[in-house]
């Protein structure tokens, strides 16, 4: 690979990597970008993926957001129900193979921190008992209402959507208790009905691992990727688990890169791109093939 005024850090975060004994993956919407997925970065790149909703001038603020539901259900779940069809048929890319053997290596392993609803990396392989999704996840429903707290599996839905119009086609999902309208468990914009019980519990999860990581005074390496400044979610969770001691951050982002602290280390790349230069700055150190 040629190399860069940056070239000095992906060495150093390379060794990091091979003397931690525990990893910490936070991930935001560019994780998936070399699988194929849209980031809907600006209202451009959400109107380059969804050509009708610029025709009604609908941002992507407006789409998520669960008065669509009530507004136009046949419309919301065209968007959302389009996003589950392509996240259920996308195969993530190379990274995320990596990303789990590396922490599968680790005397304490891995936990994964996302923003993203797709489920790639539970479909990547990883332990779904490590990661916690805190935007929630397209795979569960819930209520609209909602009539209960139960969330279920969206693996026996199926959503026709007619893409030239980005219409759901009916009979659209319902809940499984009152029979009216169902929706993805995602945290949308302006949402006050959002079912967080399974991220909650996730975040039990990832609490008891990182306490077990503090306990022992073990070393950290915690590597975001694809974290932007729109929604700071995983930026600022990346940023606080950095505060702990022998901890060090590798950020890598192809835009976003800047740095907060002199353990943080920017590494100016996409996602893959990233973790493949990592790999072969690491290759030895952590016997990786």
């Amino acid at each position: 690979m040629t190399r860069d005024n940056h070239q000095d850090n992906w060495y150093k975060a390379a060794g990091l990597l091979a003397e931690a004994e525990a990893l910490m993956i936070t991930a935001g919407a560019g994780m998936g970008v070399d699988s194929g997925l849209p980031d809907f970065r600006g209202n451009d790149g959400f109107w380059r993926a969804y050509p009708p909703m610029k025709k009604l001038g609908l941002t992507f603020m407006e789409m998520a957001n669960p008065q669509g539901f009530i507004v136009n259900p046949s419309l919301a779940w065209g968007f959302y129900g389009h996003r589950l069809n392509l996240y259920r048929r996308t195969i993530p890319h190379e990274g995320y193979r990596l990303l789990k053997q590396w922490g599968e290596v680790k005397p304490l392993g891995y936990f994964v921190f996302t923003s993203n609803v797709d489920g790639q990396f539970q479909k990547a392989g990883l332990d779904p008992e490590c990661i916690e999704e805190c935007h929630g996840t397209i795979h569960q429903l819930q209520c609209i209402r909602p009539c209960s707290d139960a969330l279920w599996d969206a693996d026996p839905v199926t959503v026709e959507v007619d893409e030239t119009r980005f219409l759901a086609q009916p009979p659209l999902p319902a809940c499984i208790h009152c029979q009216g309208l169902a929706r993805p468990n995602i945290l949308m914009f302006g949402d006050g009905c959002w079912n967080d019980a399974h991220a909650r519990r996730q975040g039990q999860r990832r609490h008891r691992w990182l306490e077990a990581v503090r306990s022992r005074k073990a070393k950290l390496v915690i590597i975001e990727l694809g974290a932007g400044l729109a929604v700071p979610t995983v930026r600022q969770f990346s940023q606080a688990v950095a505060r702990l001691p022998e901890t060090h951050l590798l950020r890598i982002n192809p835009r976003d890169v800047g740095i907060g602290a002199d353990n943080h280390l920017a590494l100016p790349s996409g996602a893959l791109e990233g973790l493949l230069r990592l790999n072969s700055c690491a290759a030895t150190s952590i016997g990786m093939p």
